[in-house]
């Protein structure tokens, strides 16, 4: 029961209900009632129904959910959710950037508010009513976008509202987090992700393997644009160098 106790505490407090009025209601001394919200004794089955009746919830959730999510989620649906945001001093929403660094413990946390509150944060002038993220973005698979570019997205609220051909960073326990190009194949509730740079082969995500899509934005480029201008020539002359030779091999066989 890992989660009763601070359950039983929030649901209480959130009611404004005493702890000795909670004890009487339920014909328990107060001392037991602080020893089920300090995790101390466990509350009988009768008990539990009588928790769960009284605070509209169900038993499982009671015990293995963590209730105190709840008051900072902000949307909530059957398959993408953000729970939390954080607000600076004039109440306006932070902006959070998940660097390389903290890529890996974004997909592990993305749902635990306390997590998000402690990302850096970015701040990006005359942005729009909405929830924005910032996500640092690493190799060459989005080219002219290029490693490094910090990409401001807003969140996606459902996969409905995808618009076939724009990018997208999406988050997933399978793919972990990319940035792509997506096409939304609605009849077969799958995710088409493609890259920019043609070297990389698209491929497919059901829409149950999508934990959260921020859409893209803006972005930040932290490089000169001829150098990766020039940069993208090299490897298209290279790539085209390649297939030559490869015809020539196939001629000289033939």
């Amino acid at each position: 029961m890992t989660n009763l106790a601070s359950n039983l505490k929030y649901l209480r407090k959130s009611k404004k209900i005493s702890q000795g009025d909670l004890a009487e209601e339920f014909e328990v001394a107060r001392t037991t009632m602080g020893d089920y919200e300090r995790g101390k004794t466990e509350p009988n089955l009768e008990m539990l129904i009588k928790i769960a009746n009284k605070f509209e919830v169900d038993i499982d959730g009671l015990i293995t959910k963590d209730l105190t999510h709840n008051e900072l989620e902000i949307f909530r649906q059957e398959r993408l959710r953000v729970l939390a945001i954080s607000v600076d001093k004039e109440n306006n929403e932070n902006i959070e950037l998940v660097d390389t660094k903290a890529e890996a413990g974004y997909l592990d946390s993305f749902q635990d508010p306390e997590y998000i509150r402690d990302l850096p944060k970015i701040s990006f002038p005359n942005i729009p009513n909405g929830t924005f993220r910032g996500f640092e973005i690493r190799g060459d698979s989005m080219l002219p976008m290029e490693s490094g570019s910090i990409v401001l997205c807003s969140y996606v609220e459902q996969i409905d509202q995808i618009k076939d051909g724009k990018t997208y960073v999406v988050v997933s326990e399978e793919q972990g987090l990319v940035y792509k190009r997506v096409t939304n194949k609605k009849d077969e509730a799958k995710l088409i992700l493609t890259s920019d740079n043609e070297l990389y082969v698209p491929y497919e995500i059901d829409y149950n393997n999508v934990s959260e899509i921020w859409q893209y934005y803006a972005h930040l480029s932290f490089s000169d644009a001829k150098s990766t201008f020039n940069y993208l020539l090299e490897e298209k002359l290279t790539d085209i160098q390649k297939k030559v030779n490869e015809i020539r091999n196939v001629v000289k066989k033939s």
